[in-house]
């Protein structure tokens, strides 16, 4: 899978106040499955589309249409594709929640900032942060369904990963801007109380930047680990379709994933 996630942005603190972000993506490398087709799921049906518009459905009892005729199942092929469905409907939300948990970690960073140095104009830094969570939701679902897909997925990523670092250095480039009244006043202050010495509030400041370095990447790595658990079920997915296309003739080409 060309991108699985890409995990949002932490700042830190050395010297005086330093700012850093940070990308972790997932690539082909360590996931071996992309996306072939699209996949629309409702509460009463899940939807498969091919690049070709042709469809597949599967219904809440098992019932099966291909381009809206009824395809002939046995009651162990029904049982298989009602199995399958679940599967797709239990794992394919996760995309979705790993990216929200990704943004959060942003969220975690900026809070920690926010209270260390008491400063409001990181505001900014928050509603992009919030835009972005509202349109990992937009994405994934429309009008009561949750979509995924070759084509949602790509644009998602593609755009997300353009955008996110771009939006969110720019929104830090203006909350610094309007902090540094604040900054100057506890860096006036540091050097009065301390005759003029700022290796105390120096040590701080970079102590500061680690504390939450570390926190942030400790979160980062159990998002990491849920994302390669999350591949793994896919792989067990493409599988799952093989089977099904071997059983059922008529599957074929319509397999979510595309095992490498």
């Amino acid at each position: 899978m060309k991108k699985l996630l890409i995990l949002g942005a932490f700042f830190t603190s050395s010297s005086a106040l330093a700012t850093h972000s940070h990308s972790l993506q997932f690539t082909s490398d360590e996931c071996q499955v992309e996306f072939k087709n699209d996949v629309m799921i409702t509460p009463e049906q899940l939807h498969i589309t091919t690049a070709q518009q042709s469809k597949w459905t599967i219904n809440d009892n098992g019932d099966v249409l291909k381009d809206g005729e009824r395809v002939s199942l046995t009651a162990t092929q029904q049982d298989a594709m009602r199995n399958y469905a679940d599967s797709l409907r239990v794992q394919l939300p996760k995309v979705a929640n790993i990216a929200l948990e990704g943004v959060k970690i942003a969220g975690v960073a900026l809070d920690e900032v926010s209270n260390a140095l008491q400063l409001n104009s990181l505001d900014s830094i928050g509603s992009v942060l919030d835009e972005l969570h509202l349109e990992i939701n937009e994405t994934f679902y429309q009008d009561g369904a949750f979509v995924m897909g070759k084509q949602t997925f790509d644009q998602f990523g593609n755009n997300f990963d353009q955008q996110f670092e771009e939006r969110i250095e720019s929104a830090l480039q203006g909350a610094m801007m309007e902090s540094i009244g604040s900054i100057l006043v506890a860096i006036g202050s540091e050097m009065t109380n301390s005759n003029g010495d700022m290796s105390s509030f120096e040590q701080r400041m970079e102590t500061m930047g680690q504390a939450i370095e570390e926190k942030v990447e400790m979160q980062a790595r159990v998002i990491e680990k849920q994302a390669n658990q999350l591949c793994g079920q896919f792989e067990d997915i493409a599988q799952q379709e093989q089977q099904l296309s071997q059983n059922i003739p008529e599957f074929i080409g319509y397999s979510v994933f595309n095992a490498q």
